[in-house]
């Protein structure tokens, strides 16, 4: 069984609107998938309309990251969903949606794109860890 995405059977006035034809394999909906992070990534290819597939991100470890002031594009790994536009919610369940805000390797960064439909994950710096000062070490006398 699947979702349907068709119009109301009924009209505004209450009455109902007879059908004009049977259910097509084009107006069946697909189930939302909540990418989450995890330690190792999960892709899903979904066949779409024309015989063309769509790669869909269900886990992902990794984004694509761009930092503004040297703009350069650099591979960092997630660790963890700090905020999230969509829902208060998903960023206690690790969920990237589009404008999520993560904590990565390098510092926070903000998701440009719609991962779950892409297949990737896209991100601009927003804020730069420092890196962490150098111990020095004592040589122990003979």
């Amino acid at each position: 069984m699947g979702i349907w995405q068709e119009r109301s059977k009924r009209k505004p006035s209450g009455g109902k609107y007879h059908k004009y034809r049977d259910k097509r394999k084009f107006s069946m909906a697909k189930y939302d998938i909540k990418l989450k992070v995890a330690a190792e990534e999960k892709r899903k290819k979904i066949r779409t309309m024309g015989g063309n597939f769509k790669t869909k991100l269900i886990t992902g470890t990794f984004a694509n990251v761009v930092d503004p002031k040297t703009k350069k594009i650099k591979k960092v790994k997630i660790m963890d969903v700090i905020e999230s536009p969509s829902s208060r919610h998903y960023a206690r369940m690790n969920v990237i949606t589009k404008g999520a805000i993560l904590e990565t390797e390098e510092g926070t960064a903000r998701v440009t794109n719609s991962p779950g439909k892409e297949g990737m994950i896209n991100a601009v710096m927003i804020e730069r860890k420092a890196p962490a000062p150098k111990k020095k070490t004592r040589k122990k006398a003979k």
